[in-house]
């Protein structure tokens, strides 16, 4: 199983923020970060199944 440190992120909630006020889209911080760990979340379990899937060796 895939785990990803927090800490080691790419993308900060200030940094999401600031780029979707780029884009006129408003988003507090605890939502960026529950919006984050969705996302990093989201993208593990995707990585997870297709790794274990037999048919994509």
């Amino acid at each position: 199983m895939i785990k990803i440190n927090p800490e080691k992120r790419n993308i900060t909630p200030e940094k999401a923020v600031r780029i979707l006020k780029r884009y006129d889209q408003k988003m507090s911080l605890a939502e960026a970060r529950l919006m984050l760990d969705f996302m990093y979340n989201f993208a593990i379990l995707s990585l997870n199944q297709v790794l274990k899937d037999d048919r994509m060796k």
